[in-house]
């Protein structure tokens, strides 16, 4: 097996979008997207609570590409145009295709915010080619016990298969376009090699602990948390020095112009235009304030 070469590793910074204080590894200054992959958002650990709830997003639209969130922590409700209302709980993956346009809402749960508890998860903008930017939106709900699961060796790593394939075992989601996307949880000393396609460029997130790639990049919390590989091998090697979780994803890239404005991911300044005129005519539908 012939690992693939690091093409850089580098710090997730905090950002703040109105209340909300996030890390946002990419989009950057150095890193503008790694095709076909726009923005990656790693929100919380958040104390949630009824004086203090930052991560309640009102109804807003997407038309375009792929939001994917990937609850690590705490539990939370969503409604969409389509009519979809689901509670998310902690390791289930929601996945909407925009396409043509959806109007979607998020945020804790109600009992969970009178509870209390710990929030955090993964936000994905996953692009659309553009002969599938106007397609019918659609909404995917997967739980975290529905996912397979790949053991290593020695016992010590579990990748969770949530899109594509590993080992000839296939994730829950259906995708658009070729895509691996598995959560990995590690022990403290546990080593696994993971295979993806050498057309695919490939990414790793660390959410929390300490691993070394390929035994030579090391991913530590505060210090290297995003890491992208070279098209040039058939997968990597992880060695986890304390316990440790990560998302790692892969995708063709789709090698298009990319216009991007607000919740809008499209090919040209006129596509966007027409987005927000479609979006005040109601053309993407209509979610009431809960």
């Amino acid at each position: 097996m012939k690992f693939n070469t690091i093409k850089r590793a580098g710090r997730s910074h905090y950002v703040n979008m109105g209340p909300i204080r996030l890390r946002q590894p990419f989009p950057t200054q150095h890193i503008e997207m790694i095709d076909p992959f726009i923005l990656l958002h790693h929100y919380g650990p958040f104390e949630i609570n009824e004086e203090s709830n930052p991560f309640d997003l009102g109804p807003h639209p997407h038309r375009g590409f792929e939001p994917v969130t990937f609850l690590v922590q705490g539990e939370q409700l969503h409604r969409d145009s389509l009519g979809h209302e689901s509670v998310v709980k902690a390791g289930d993956v929601q996945w909407t295709t925009a396409g043509r346009g959806i109007i979607h809402a998020e945020g804790p749960t109600k009992d969970f915010v009178k509870q209390g508890g710990t929030l955090e998860g993964i936000q994905l903008w996953l692009n659309l080619p553009a002969k599938k930017k106007m397609i019918q939106a659609n909404y995917q709900h997967a739980k975290h016990d529905d996912f397979n699961v790949i053991l290593s060796k020695d016992k010590k790593i579990e990748v969770k298969i949530i899109a594509g394939a590993l080992d000839d075992f296939f994730g829950k989601i259906a995708t658009q376009t070729p895509v691996n996307a598995f959560m990995i949880d590690a022990k403290a000393g546990g080593q696994h090699t993971i295979k993806f396609d050498v057309a695919q460029k490939g990414m790793i997130y660390l959410l929390n602990g300490n691993v070394l790639i390929n035994a030579s990049e090391t991913l530590e919390l505060d210090k290297n948390q995003l890491l992208e590989f070279n098209q040039d091998g058939d997968g990597f090697a992880i060695e986890a020095a304390s316990d440790s979780k990560l998302l790692f994803l892969s995708g063709e890239p789709i090698n298009e112009t990319v216009a991007t404005y607000g919740p809008y991911v499209m090919n040209s300044q006129t596509e966007l235009l027409e987005a927000m005129r479609d979006f005040q005519q109601g053309k993407m539908g209509f979610l009431p304030v809960n």
